[in-house]
């Protein structure tokens, strides 16, 4: 794996780990009973944005070392997710 596709894999994994938090412990403004004239009842009022920045942070990297390290061991190759044998294709049979 390059320098490249390393840091795409923890884009990728930090921008998937921030949207599954991002719901986690809103407090929306109907919640509370402080609706603000022209908003909706479900806007957050309390968000916890910087948290769940850093808690995403520390769950990506927990996943990227251990899917780039299964990468970079090779202990799981593109072959081995190959399920139409496009890698391998069967020999021509003989007749």
């Amino acid at each position: 794996m390059g320098p490249t596709s390393a840091i795409v894999l923890y884009a990728v994994l930090w921008s998937l780990t921030l949207l599954t938090i991002a719901p986690v412990r809103i407090r929306t403004q109907g919640d509370l009973g402080k609706i603000v004239e022209g908003t909706h009842a479900g806007a957050p009022e309390v968000h916890h944005l910087k948290t769940k920045l850093w808690v995403a942070t520390a769950i990506a990297t927990v996943l990227w070392i251990l899917i780039a390290g299964v990468i970079l061991s090779g202990a799981v190759s593109v072959r081995d997710i190959d399920m139409f044998h496009r890698m391998n294709p069967p020999a021509a049979q003989q007749g």
